[in-house]
């Protein structure tokens, strides 16, 4: 089970990883995130990144260390990862990589609903996504293979490969289910079409289902 923490949210732990190194303001910790691309590893809402740091300070988990003004610009708060901090950094990752946890995918939420739709629209939106998810891996690949030039050890890059491996587990997931949908080996599907070719009331289908039945009774 994960631990309650006190500051639950993502952009929290990528701020204190971009605070190991060295003290920062917030405008430096926001450009350290933007460098190592942390936006594409978890959902980051820039606004909330000073209510974060807030919040950390507020736990224990940063401190003030100083100021500095450039120019005419408002004074810059700098702020130290404490000790606190990186056992709370440490203690997170552990858990992150050790426990599993139930995430929510836009995708999963349209499968539990499919019944709405007819077969041969779900084969064809199916064909679509594929094209899709063909693309974006295409695009990723392409980016490792730039960083992979680069000579960068392995270890930063691989929540790369493991976005790739689920997209392509994805991919083939998708292309599996679409084609026995298309060549009929897929149980029920004759029954799904006809649900859809004769309207029949959902609620009807839904009585058929918890009566255990495979298709409606005859009329």
């Amino acid at each position: 089970m994960a631990t309650k923490r006190k500051v639950n949210n993502l952009l929290a732990l990528a701020v204190l990883s971009a605070m190991v190194d060295r003290p920062k303001h917030r405008y430096e910790i926001a450009q350290t995130l933007r460098d190592r691309g942390k936006e594409q590893d978890m959902a980051i809402k820039w606004g909330s990144l000073y209510t974060v740091v807030q919040s950390l300070e507020k736990a224990g988990f940063l401190e003030i260390v100083g100021s500095e003004r450039d120019g005419a610009r408002p004074e810059r708060v700098i702020y130290q990862i404490t000790e606190a901090g990186r056992a709370e950094l440490t203690d997170w990752t552990k858990e992150l990589i050790a426990v599993p946890e139930p995430e929510q995918h836009r995708f999963v939420a349209g499968l539990s609903i499919l019944g709405v739709l007819p077969p041969d629209e779900v084969i064809e939106l199916l064909s679509k996504r594929i094209d899709a998810l063909s693309q974006i891996i295409g695009g990723v690949r392409r980016e490792l293979d730039k960083v992979l030039a680069m000579k960068l050890p392995r270890l930063f890059i691989v929540e790369s490969e493991f976005g790739l491996a689920m997209l392509e587990a994805e991919m083939a997931w998708a292309r599996s289910f679409r084609d026995e949908i298309a060549d009929g080996t897929f149980p029920e599907v004759d029954w799904w079409r006809q649900v859809h070719a004769d309207a029949i009331p959902p609620a009807e289908v839904i009585a058929y289902v918890e009566r255990g039945l495979a298709e409606p009774e005859p009329s």
